[in-house]
């Protein structure tokens, strides 16, 4: 254990903790420092225990226990802890050494840290790391912006850590300053919608079938063995089976319905309002989260709001889950387009160059959002690098024409039952409204030009540019001539 560590880690929470023992278990000596010492010694007396491990108690110890140059990884709070962490060590760190922010930190904060950061000679890079505490310790997906340069000097770790899949590692060069930490927030953001999408379908069997734990179970076992094979779908099966061992009830059945969040979801739809791309279903999440919070002026509704006649599935129920599965399915891509569109058009914006069929292939293990059908959109953007909406490419394009009618399906029966699926509609009004060559917005604008001279544009007279239209004399001489 003699000599200078690789590689450098602040923040001994579980994911700190366990991404520790990834980088040692990978052959690199690691420092550690936490500003609660007593999480040092624990911790290095403790999972560390005989490995080769440094412990510090103080910011200059631990600076000064790592080669040149310096690699420090910070695992903590998103916002000011990152700040006053990088404060806190500054003073003991030289040129060209280099800070990771492997937390979710705000895309924009990462960009002014890495500029200010670089103006005094050091590196900064925002690297998302996504799988959970499993993930951290077996092998996470790594999503690294910054100076390319930095990257290079910290690649083998993170190749060596990240997890694998039949294509290389779960990281890839993103591109510079926040690009990392963008895509970590789309990736999030996607991560609700998928996670609302798989609670619809929950619910449809639940409340719309009256299936139980053990039969729902049993279904998301057998759909995560087909198309939507994933973590999501392979956990949520696993989930069903659990039992309290006080009440032999299912354990989900005896959870608060009220959902929370951290905010990553919230900045992505904030972004995307921002860059003009519309992300319904993460935005249908969203509206979820927040609707389920609401629980006391729920249970006052529930008692005086009237639903449908019809509280009960009459149809083949065999039938109606397999439905159940493609309209999951054909939702789930209008997600991950939505997604794949909003990273394409941050990327344009901030001049990234961002490569979204390796963003796809990086997201195959390791991440929360892992699935079989990443490996069909990396496949699609290596096709068409510039395809500007998945919902184009010949493959989805194919699956879901074939799936929409049992799609519609589920989306009307669901409104017949009076069960919300508000990111299955939002799917198939985004898919709808996608492919719809004209749209009533021209009503709208004809609206806004009334009340406010907005103007517009004419199809007939592209080359006039916006006009205004006097419409209330217009409609004046109208009941004129009538009269």
């Amino acid at each position: 254990m003699a000599g200078l560590a690789k590689i450098g880690l602040i923040g001994l929470g579980v994911m700190g903790e366990n991404l520790a023992l990834n980088i040692e278990r990978n052959g690199y000596q690691i420092a550690v420092f936490n500003r609660h010492t007593d999480k040092v010694d624990a911790f290095v007396n403790g999972p560390a225990k005989g490995k080769n491990v440094i412990g510090c108690k103080d910011e200059e110890t631990f600076v000064k226990s790592l080669e040149r140059p310096r690699k420090i990884i910070l695992l903590v709070k998103a916002g000011e802890a990152v700040d006053q962490t990088v404060a806190k060590i500054k003073p003991y760190l030289e040129k060209g050494d280099i800070i990771i922010d492997g937390g979710n930190s705000y895309f924009e904060d990462t960009r002014k840290r890495e500029q200010q950061l670089a103006s005094e000679g050091l590196f900064f890079v925002g690297s998302g790391v996504s799988g959970g505490e499993e993930g951290a310790l077996w092998g996470p997906s790594l999503m690294p912006g910054g100076d390319k340069q930095a990257y290079e000097q910290i690649r083998p770790i993170w190749e060596a850590i990240a997890a694998k899949v039949d294509d290389g590692p779960c990281v890839t060069y993103l591109g510079p300053d926040g690009a990392g930490h963008f895509v970590k927030m789309v990736h999030n953001g996607i991560e609700y919608g998928d996670m609302q999408l798989i609670c619809e379908a929950f619910d449809l069997l639940q409340r719309g079938l009256g299936l139980d734990a053990r039969k729902m179970s049993e279904i998301f076992e057998k759909w995560n063995q087909g198309l939507l094979n994933s973590f999501l779908i392979e956990i949520t099966g696993k989930i069903l089976t659990v039992v309290d061992q006080d009440t032999r009830k299912p354990l989900v059945d005896l959870i608060q319905d009220k959902a929370g969040q951290k905010g990553t979801g919230k900045w992505t739809a904030e972004v995307a309002l921002e860059l003009g791309i519309p992300i319904p279903t993460i935005d249908a999440a969203l509206t979820g989260r927040l609707l389920s919070s609401m629980k006391d002026q729920r249970m006052v509704a529930s008692k005086v709001l009237a639903g449908p006649a019809q509280a009960k599935f009459s149809g083949n129920v065999e039938r109606f889950i397999d439905a159940i599965e493609n309209a999951l399915y054909a939702s789930k891509i209008c997600s991950y387009a939505q997604g794949m569109a909003l990273i394409q058009a941050g990327s344009s914006q901030y001049k990234w160059g961002v490569n979204l069929s390796e963003t796809a292939r990086i997201w195959k293990g390791g991440c929360i959002i892992r699935a079989q059908f990443l490996d069909r959109i990396t496949q699609a953007f290596k096709r068409q690098p510039d395809l500007p909406n998945l919902l184009l490419d010949s493959d989805f394009r194919e699956w879901i024409a074939n799936a929409q009618a049992q799609w519609r399906e589920v989306v009307t029966t669901a409104q017949n039952l009076g069960i919300a699926v508000p990111a299955f509609s939002a799917s198939l009004a985004y898919y709808d409204s996608y492919r719809c060559e004209r749209l009533p917005q021209n009503l709208l604008q004809a609206q806004r030009d009334f009340f406010g001279a907005h103007t517009y544009e004419r199809i007939d007279k592209p080359e006039a540019g916006f006009v205004h239209s006097d419409w209330s004399s217009l409609v004046k001489a109208k009941a004129g001539k009538e009269s």
